[in-house]
C-alpha cells in the first residue's frame, strides 16, 4: 500500500540535522537514477533517497536501517520516492532535517 508506506516514510523520516561541514563537493553532487541505486543501504552502502530532485541521506535514520523503510515496507532506499511524499497528508516537513547530498538528473 503505497499511501500508508508514504505516510511511515514521512512519519520517520528525523533523521540528522543537516550542517555545512564537510566536502562541499558531496553535496553538490549530481545522480543518474541509476547511480542513485547504488545507495541502497545494503552490503555497507549509504542509503540516499530523492524526492523533488534532492537527493538525502537517510543512512543513519533508524526507520531505514538496512535500506528498507519500517515497519510499512516496501519502500527502498535508493530510489526516487517524490509520488509517495506527495501522496502523504504532512508533505515533505519531515525531510527539512535530513542531510542533502546532492541532486537527481532530470
Amino acid at each position: 500500500m503505497i499511501f500508508g508506506s508514504s505516510v511511515m516514510l514521512l512519519a520517520a523520516c528525523g533523521g540528522e540535522e543537516a550542517t555545512d561541514e564537510g566536502d562541499e563537493a558531496e553535496g553538490d553532487q549530481e545522480f543518474t537514477l541509476e547511480e542513485l541505486g547504488e545507495y541502497d543501504g545494503q552490503d555497507g552502502n549509504d542509503a540516499y533517497v530523492a524526492v523533488d530532485g534532492v537527493v538525502y541521506d537517510v543512512t543513519d535514520v533508524e526507520e531505514w536501517a538496512g535500506g528498507e523503510h519500517a515497519p510499512a515496507g516496501g519502500l527502498e532506499a535508493g530510489d526516487d520516492h517524490t509520488e509517495e511524499i506527495e501522496e502523504a497528508p504532512h508533505g515533505t516537513d519531515v525531510l527539512e532535517d535530513l542531510p542533502t547530498v546532492g541532486t537527481l538528473e532530470e
